[in-house]
This record gives C-alpha cells, sequence and structure tokens, in this order.
C-alpha cells in the first residue's frame, strides 16, 4: 500500500484547489481536432514543450472529470484531456461506431494532428482500453501507459449493465439539483471535486427542457462484451494497471496472463477502492503514477 503522508494542505490538493479558483491558476482550453469526420473536443492544460500526456476517460464519462488530477502533472507534461466521440463536446457517430477500436481512431487522429510522440496515455474504464488499443497500435509514439481498473477483456454482463442504465436515465431530470441529489444518494458518490464538473460540462437541455447527459444513446452500440487481447500482447511501452480492491473488472486469472504476456507490466490494487480509485484516493493514486513514470 503507498504511504501516505499529510502535512496541512497536500501539492495535489493544493493544485486542484488552485485550477479551481478563478483567475489563479492556469485553466484549460477548449480545442478541436476533426477524426473520420468527427468533431473531436479536448481541453490542453498548457505547456506545449513538455512531453505530452494524454487522458482518456470511461463511458459516460467527459474530459473534465479529470479536473482534479489534471493540475497535478501540467508542471512536467503538456497535460491534454480528450472528449471521446459521442461525449461530452465531440460529435456523435451518426452510425454508432463505438467499439473500442473506434476510440482509438480518434485518439490516432488527435495525435496526427498535434504531431506528438514520447505520448504517456492515461486511461479509465473505457479510456483505459483505449490507450491499450493505441500503445498495441503505436509502440513507437508512445512512452508510458496507465490502464485505470481496466484489462483487455468486457464480459456481457458488463456491457448489459450500462445498456440497462442508459434505458433507466432516458427521461433526464428537471435540472442540476435533482441530478447531483441522485448522485449523491449513490452508496458510494463521486467526490465534489469530480461530481461538480461533471454535471456542469457534461450534461445540457433537451428541447422539453429536461436535463440530460451530453451522449449519444447510440454508444451502447459500441459498449459490447470485447476481447483486446491481440493489442495488448503488442504493447512495448512501460505499462501500469491501477486496480481497485473491491472492483471484479480485472480478475486474478487476467492479472496473471498480463504478467506473462508484458514483462514489463506493473500490476497495483488500491484497497477497498472501486472501479474509479484515481476518484477515490486522488492522492494516492497520483504518487503511484508518479513513482512509476520515475522509474
Amino acid at each position: 500500500m503507498p504511504l501516505t503522508v499529510t502535512i496541512g494542505l497536500s501539492l495535489l490538493t493544493l493544485a486542484v484547489l488552485a485550477a479551481q479558483a478563478p483567475g489563479t491558476a492556469r485553466q484549460p482550453e477548449d480545442r478541436f481536432v476533426t477524426s473520420d469526420g468527427l468533431r473531436i473536443h479536448y481541453l490542453d492544460w498548457g505547456n506545449p514543450s513538455a512531453p505530452p500526456f494524454v487522458m482518456l476517460h470511461g463511458i459516460d464519462r467527459i474530459a473534465r472529470t479529470f479536473d482534479h488530477v489534471a493540475p497535478h502533472f501540467t508542471d512536467r507534461y503538456h497535460v491534454i484531456a480528450m472528449d471521446l466521440r459521442g461525449h461530452g463536446d465531440s460529435g456523435w457517430d451518426p452510425e454508432g461506431r463505438y467499439l473500442v477500436e473506434d476510440h482509438a481512431g480518434d485518439l490516432e487522429g488527435l495525435v496526427r494532428a498535434l504531431g506528438l510522440r514520447n505520448i504517456t496515455l492515461w486511461g479509465n474504464s473505457t479510456g483505459g482500453r483505449v490507450v491499450q488499443v493505441f500503445a498495441g497500435l503505436h509502440p513507437e509514439l508512445v512512452a508510458a501507459v496507465i490502464a485505470e481498473d481496466v484489462g483487455p477483456e468486457r464480459p456481457r454482463s458488463i456491457a448489459d449493465a450500462y445498456a440497462r442504465r442508459v434505458k433507466q436515465e432516458e427521461n433526464g431530470w428537471s435540472g442540476p439539483d435533482e441530478l447531483l441529489a441522485q448522485m449523491r444518494a449513490n452508496p458510494q458518490p463521486l467526490p465534489a471535486a469530480v461530481l461538480e464538473p461533471y454535471v456542469r460540462y457534461g450534461t445540457k437541455r433537451r428541447e422539453d427542457g429536461r436535463l440530460v447527459w451530453k451522449r449519444d444513446p447510440n454508444l451502447v452500440k459500441g459498449f459490447v462484451e470485447t476481447e483486446l487481447w491481440r493489442y495488448v500482447r503488442a504493447v512495448k511501452a512501460p505499462i501500469l494497471y491501477v486496480l481497485g480492491g473491491r472492483s471484479t473488472i480485472v480478475p486474478a486469472a487476467t492479472q496473471e496472463e498480463l504478467k506473462k504476456a508484458l514483462p514489463q507490466v506493473r500490476i497495483v490494487t488500491m484497497p477497498e477502492l472501486g472501479h474509479y480509485p484515481s476518484d477515490e484516493k486522488p492522492e494516492e493514486f497520483v504518487k503511484i503514477v508518479d513513482e512509476f513514470l520515475r522509474r
């Protein structure tokens, strides 16, 4: 278990507070590239002369859900957080092409448009699958990979659960207060530093006035049972899997197979945490990432 030392406010806490205070620190700029005919939105946190660090979110999330951790890396990296197609302010695919490989194609488009090399990639959930695929397809471009609580496989049960949730949320909410209250009432609610930007930037008003997520309902067409071992076995860069101890997304058998397939792999489990450990314990999470990147 990583050692946690608290002396007043931690550097990460100070960075997050500074980033959230208007006019006191660097704020990300909204930018766009075109990939496969779609307008892809990303946040640019500045420092373009530094090595690129690209963050990709999970299903249903948005680039702004990295706001609480992105400032920690901006002094060393050119941090970029991308809205996957069908999410946030990125375009919706008219043919419902939302497989992991389709998202990886948009990452390729971003990398090509910006001329990125020596890239550090961090993805959580679906974004973690995307960075594994990209790193396997483009080993010459990737310096390091961080996959948060996700491996090469998505079982049918997870895909079915997501489809049910999209159906349940069809009617939307009366406004942000109702949505926030519902999310805070979850048994394991998101921290405010994640929840508030998520709702602020990740929702929109429908024509009938109801508040809905900025997501294409057809995302369910791509969120299907998935197996990505052919890409993962081709990864050459150092790769870190950070898993939540309460999560079952990457079972022990898969972890053992990853160790056999990737001699450069490191797998760290954060006890008692769920599917997004960087939300629940961001300071401990970034310490694990920092130690991995120093290696």
